[in-house]
C-alpha cells in the first residue's frame, strides 16, 4: 500500500535503496538513518518503511504535488532566499546552538542552516502535511550526501500541527541554550482556513479580545503567521536567541502595536523588506522579521530593504550600523504609535482627539438589489432590471472611487435607504413607499443571503453605518482604501444629502461654512505630514475611524495661520462659485471646544 507521496531525487533514492533493502524492522532503519544523517525517528512504523521501499524501487519517484498556495497560504521559500537570510543572520553574529522551525515545509531554511552554520546542535522542524515530512527528511539526506563532511547536528522533523506541538517542552529542556525561531508560517486568514476546513488552526478564541461587534464585523479575522509567531515569542522569551520569521507586513506592524500592552521581551526589532513577486509570486507586502529574545523590551521597529542589507553585509560592523541609522523607524512614540516616528515628531501636538466623531458610511451587502443607476429616467439595478420606486427612500451615492475631487455635488449611482438609524422598524416602507416595498420583498432572497451575522435577528432589509450623521447636508469625506491623503467637500444633491459607502469616512455638517473651514484644515500641509506619519501604506485600509479621530482640530485650527485660511477659502470660493466668509469662524471654534471638552456627536 503506498501510503506517502514527495518529491525524492535519484541520488537519494538510490542511497535509501541501498542501506533499506534487507532492512525489516523500522527501528533498524531509523538507526541506520540517524547514524548516517542525524534525523531522528525517520520512520514511524514498518507501514512507511515499507511504502517507501516499494516506491523508491521503480523507476519513477516523482509525483506533481498539488498547489498549496491559494488555499493553505503555503507560499514555500526557495534556498536562494533561504541562504540569504542565513546569511543576514550570520552579519548579525547570531550563532544558534537549537534551531526551532514552526511550518517547516520542504525544509529549505534547514538546509540553509546546516550550509552556513556550525554550532548548531539540534534542529526541530514541525510540519503539518505529510509529504513536506518526507521531502525535508529526503532534502538532509541529500544535502550530506552531497557535503559528507558537514557537521550532523540532531535533526528532528515532526508531523503535526503547529498548534498541538508542545513547545513549551522545546523551551524548558534548551532553557540554558542559545536559540533560533525561523521559518516562514502560512500567509492565510484563521477564517480562510476555516472556510476550507483545514486542521491547521488554533483552539478558536478571541485571542485579541475584540468586543462583539468588532469581532462580529472582521476584526476577530486574524493571521495565521500573526497567531504562530506571537506563540513563538511568548515560549521562548526568557531564552537568549532570536527570531527571524518572513511574514506580511502586517503582522509586524499588529505585533508592535499589541507590544505596549504585552510588553514581550523583544528587542532589536527589524523589518527587512523583500520582493514577494519575485519570491513567491504573489502581491503581498512582506518582510523578514527580526528580534532578539530575552531582552529589555523595545516598542519601536527599524524598516530596511532586505536586498540592500544583504548587500551590506561585507562591510564592517560599525559602518554597517551607521547604514541601519538611517533607516525608517516606527512603533510607539510618546504613547502614541506612528508609521515614521522622525517625521511624525514636527506634527505631534495636532495628534491628539477629533472633536468630531467620524462615521463610516453606510453598509448593505446587497449591492445587486439596493445600488442603483439612473438610465434615462429609470432606475437600473444590478441585476439590470428597470425598475420604478417612489423617489422618498433613493438617495445619491458616493463610493470611494467617486472621491477624486475637492467638492462633490453629483452621483454616479444611487441608492435605497430603509432605516434611519440602526435597527429601526421597517413595517413603515410598506404603507409609505408601496412600490419600494414591492420591490425590496421581491428580491427578499438576496437579502437573506447576506452571510454577515450583524443582520441577524433584524428588521429586514435592514442596513448598518446609519444614523442622524447620514442625513447632514454638508459632509467632509475621505476614502478609506485610497492612499490619497486629500479630504471632499460632499454638497446635497436636488436638495437632499448623498450618501456614502462603507469604504468612507465622513463628518456631518448644518452649517456649510463649518464644512468648509474643517475641510480646509483637513487638507492642510500639517495634517497631510501628521497623517502619512501614523498610517501604513501596506494596510488593508489605509484611514480608519481610529486614525482619523486623531487629528485634533482645535489644536490645527490654532496653528494655523489666518492668512492661509483666507487665501484657501477664496480659492474655494472662486472655483467652485461659492460666497462663504470667515464671519462664522468664532462660533465654528466655539462648537469645537464645548464646555465640557466632550466630543461633538451633532453638528452646527
Amino acid at each position: 500500500m503506498k501510503i506517502f507521496e514527495a518529491n525524492i531525487n535519484y541520488k537519494v533514492s538510490d542511497y535509501l535503496n541501498r542501506i533499506l533493502e534487507n532492512t525489516a524492522s523500522y527501528e533498524l532503519a531509523n538507526q541506520k538513518v540517524y547514524d548516517a544523517f542525524g534525523i531522528t525517528d525517520f520512520f514511524d512504523n514498518n507501514e512507511e518503511l515499507e511504502a517507501l521501499k516499494e516506491t523508491i524501487s521503480e523507476t519513477q519517484n516523482i509525483v506533481e504535488e498539488p498547489d498549496r498556495a491559494t488555499e493553505y497560504g503555503d507560499f514555500q521559500t526557495n534556498l536562494d532566499l533561504a541562504n540569504k537570510v542565513s546569511f543576514y543572520l550570520k552579519t548579525k553574529e547570531i550563532s544558534p546552538e537549537i534551531v526551532i522551525e514552526p511550518t517547516c515545509g520542504k525544509g529549505n531554511f534547514i538546509i540553509a542552516l546546516l550550509q552556513n552554520f556550525n554550532e548548531i546542535k539540534n534542529i526541530i522542524g514541525v510540519e503539518i502535511y505529510k509529504p513536506y515530512v518526507w521531502e525535508t527528511k529526503f532534502n538532509i539526506i541529500n544535502y550530506y550526501l552531497e557535503n559528507p563532511n558537514s557537521r550532523k547536528p540532531e535533526i528532528s522533523i515532526t508531523h503535526c500541527s503547529v498548534f498541538d506541538f508542545n513547545f513549551k517542552s522545546i523551551a524548558k529542556q534548551y532553557a540554558e541554550n542559545n536559540i533560533l525561531v525561523i521559518g516562514n508560517p502560512p500567509w492565510v486568514t484563521n477564517s480562510k482556513l476555516g472556510s476550507i476546513n483545514s486542521d491547521n488552526l488554533p483552539k478558536k478564541r478571541n485571542f485579541k479580545n475584540h468586543s462583539g461587534l468588532d469581532a462580529m464585523t472582521g476584526k476577530g479575522n486574524f493571521d495565521i503567521a500573526e497567531f504562530i509567531t506571537l506563540m513563538m515569542i511568548e515560549t521562548f522569551q526568557t531564552i537568549n536567541g532570536n527570531v527571524a520569521l518572513l511574514v506580511k507586513n502586517s503582522v509586524v506592524k499588529n505585533i508592535l502595536f499589541d507590544q505596549v500592552n504585552k510588553n514581550y521581551a523583544i528587542s532589536e526589532l527589524e523589518k527587512l523588506c523583500i520582493d514577494s513577486k519575485k519570491e513567491f509570486n504573489v502581491s503581498v507586502e512582506a518582510c523578514l522579521f527580526s528580534c532578539n529574545l530575552n531582552s529589555k523590551s523595545e516598542f519601536e521597529c527599524s524598516e530596511f530593504d532586505f536586498y540592500s542589507q544583504n548587500e551590506l553585509r561585507t562591510i564592517k560592523r560599525t559602518e554597517r550600523k551607521q547604514e541601519q541609522r538611517k533607516a525608517k523607524r516606527f512603533g510607539w512614540f510618546d504613547g502614541k504609535f506612528v508609521s515614521n516616528i522622525d517625521t511624525y515628531i514636527d506634527t505631534k501636538d495636532i495628534d491628539g482627539e477629533c472633536p468630531f466623531v467620524w462615521r463610516q458610511g453606510l453598509k448593505h451587502d446587497c449591492s445587486l438589489v439596493m445600488e442603483l443607476d439612473n438610465v434615462n429616467g429609470h432606475y437600473v439595478n444590478g441585476l439590470n432590471e428597470e425598475i420604478k420606486l417612489e423617489d422618498g427612500l433613493v438617495y445619491g451615492l458616493l463610493k470611494s472611487s467617486d472621491l477624486k475631487n475637492t467638492l462633490i455635488d453629483q452621483s454616479r449611482k444611487f441608492t435605497i435607504v430603509t432605516q434611519k438609524k440602526v435597527g429601526q422598524d421597517t413595517n413603515y416602507i410598506k404603507a409609505d413607499y408601496p412600490k419600494t416595498y414591492q420591490y425590496l420583498i421581491k428580491h427578499q432572497e438576496n437579502f437573506s443571503a447576506r452571510k454577515s451575522s450583524i443582520y441577524n435577528n433584524k428588521p429586514p432589509f435592514s442596513i448598518f453605518g446609519i444614523g442622524d450623521y447620514s442625513f447632514k447636508p454638508y459632509k467632509v469625506a475621505i476614502s478609506g482604501l485610497y492612499k490619497t491623503f486629500h479630504f471632499t467637500l460632499i454638497l446635497p444633491q436636488n436638495d437632499k444629502p448623498l450618501m456614502l459607502d462603507d469604504t468612507c469616512y465622513l463628518i456631518g455638517f448644518d452649517k456649510i461654512e463649518f464644512a468648509v473651514y474643517s475641510l480646509i484644515l483637513l487638507n492642510s500641509d500639517a495634517t497631510v505630514q501628521l497623517l502619512q506619519s501614523v498610517t501604513f501604506s501596506d494596510a488593508k485600509r489605509t484611514f480608519t475611524k481610529d486614525v482619523l479621530m486623531r487629528i485634533d482640530l482645535v489644536k490645527l485650527a490654532k496653528r494655523i495661520d489666518k492668512s492661509v485660511l483666507h487665501s484657501e477659502l477664496e480659492t474655494l470660493n472662486e472655483k467652485y462659485n461659492l460666497d462663504l466668509t470667515l464671519n462664522l469662524w468664532v462660533d465654528f471654534m466655539d462648537m469645537m471646544t464645548p464646555v465640557n471638552n466632550g466630543q461633538m456627536t451633532m453638528f452646527g
